[in-house]
């Protein structure tokens, strides 16, 4: 185990704002190829971005949530696929983090190691031999391609003789892929399925679900450590939070970038830049991203002051993050979409990213987690005094 210098937020924002111009040049073959580029995986290696969440006895960064939320903005400032998938990894090894300690020797003794995960419990787990026998299949699993471990979620057997949903560490190389991720946005994610047939996993590489949504988590090196003691649905609210607002920033500098050039046909606008109607869709739109950063923003802080000072969380506040993080989503596709109609016709064509951009941005607002209408109506329903109907909290 090595501990590593933990570089400081502006070095890694730095990192990743330097590393667009190769995402985005990236960005049409991955979504082509429906699986980020490897170049793109590449440079994002070299630039520490998938050392963020990695303990730092493992040469890992531990980095807190602000940091973390400005180094995906800026990912998804250069392709939302690359950000998504960094924001998946992020939050993935997280939970990797949350097994005991032999375990997270063997899950990070592979340098540069990626974990992917889903939360879905599509899959049964059968006692035995130590440990269970796992089958089952998980859809939208990004960066699958990429990963070296997958946490899988599973229903297993409960004290109670019942049954109730458990968290496994599994190693690519016991699942098979299926390639079946043609989708309309975040197409360079490649988020395919995963299938378990009669896979077995040792029971150490195996958590109650319950216990991690109450933060009773089996690392004893990590129990001390303000990122690893946060309970897991608000922490994946601030993992994923940045994607969008990037995607959103991406969508107003594509937009202006292309506006001296562009006329508005049938008009005696020679150009775009001087319409009343552009100044307006502009302002709003900015206003919209600046709306969606600050509520990103306080997310984060809230995060970060809470897993320094040890501070237990609210039912409000629990929901409170998943509120936010659709917030975020809603006005990120509402910025995209003003923009995008201010685009005109040419937008449609596959070589403007604003188009992409959009698509992208649209798929993320549709994640079962993290739909707008879903986590408003929750947090309402927290806000008039009933409990909550979702165990995700």
């Amino acid at each position: 185990m090595t501990r590593t210098h933990i570089p400081p937020r502006t070095e890694l924002v730095r990192r990743a704002s330097e590393l667009v111009p190769t995402l985005r040049s990236h960005a049409v073959w991955s979504e082509e190829n429906r699986r980020l580029h490897e170049e793109s995986i590449e440079a994002m290696t070299d630039a520490g971005i998938f050392r963020m969440r990695i303990p730092a006895r493992y040469g890992g960064y531990e980095v807190d949530g602000r940091t973390l939320v400005d180094v995906l903005t800026q990912l998804g400032q250069g392709d939302g696929s690359a950000s998504w998938n960094a924001s998946v990894w992020s939050m993935s090894g997280w939970l990797a983090c949350l097994f005991p300690d032999e375990v997270q020797d063997e899950v990070f003794s592979t340098p540069g190691v990626r974990v992917c995960g889903v939360l879905s419990p599509t899959a049964l787990a059968v006692p035995g031999n130590d440990g269970f026998v796992v089958n089952g299949r998980w859809r939208f699993m990004s960066g699958a391609l990429h990963s070296h471990w997958q946490v899988i979620i599973a229903m297993g057997p409960a004290p109670d003789g019942g049954q109730w949903p458990i968290m496994a560490l599994v190693p690519m190389r016991d699942l098979e892929i299926v390639d079946d991720w043609y989708t309309a946005g975040l197409k360079g994610t490649g988020s395919v399925t995963t299938v378990a047939e009669d896979v077995f996993v040792p029971a150490e590489r195996v958590i109650p679900m319950v216990a991690v949504l109450q933060e009773q988590y089996a690392s004893k090196l990590n129990a001390d450590t303000s990122v690893y003691r946060l309970p897991m649905m608000a922490t994946g609210c601030t993992s994923f939070i940045g994607t969008a607002v990037g995607l959103a920033k991406a969508a107003r500098s594509t937009f202006l970038e292309r506006l001296p050039d562009r006329k508005i046909t049938y008009t005696d606008y020679a150009s775009q830049r001087e319409a009343p109607l552009t100044h307006l869709q502009v302002a709003e739109a900015t206003f919209k991203i600046d709306e969606a950063e600050f509520h990103a923003h306080r997310l984060a802080h809230l995060m970060d002051a809470k897993g320094a000072n040890g501070e237990p969380w609210t039912l409000e506040e629990r929901v409170g993050a998943r509120a936010a993080l659709g917030r975020v989503f809603h006005l990120a596709k509402e910025a995209t979409g003003i923009l995008k109609t201010a685009s005109g016709g040419t937008s449609i064509y596959t070589g403007a990213p604003i188009q992409r951009i959009e698509r992208d941005v649209q798929t993320l607002n549709l994640h079962a987690l993290m739909h707008p209408d879903t986590n408003f109506e929750l947090y309402g329903r927290v806000l008039c005094g009933l409990g909550p109907n979702t165990m995700y909290v």
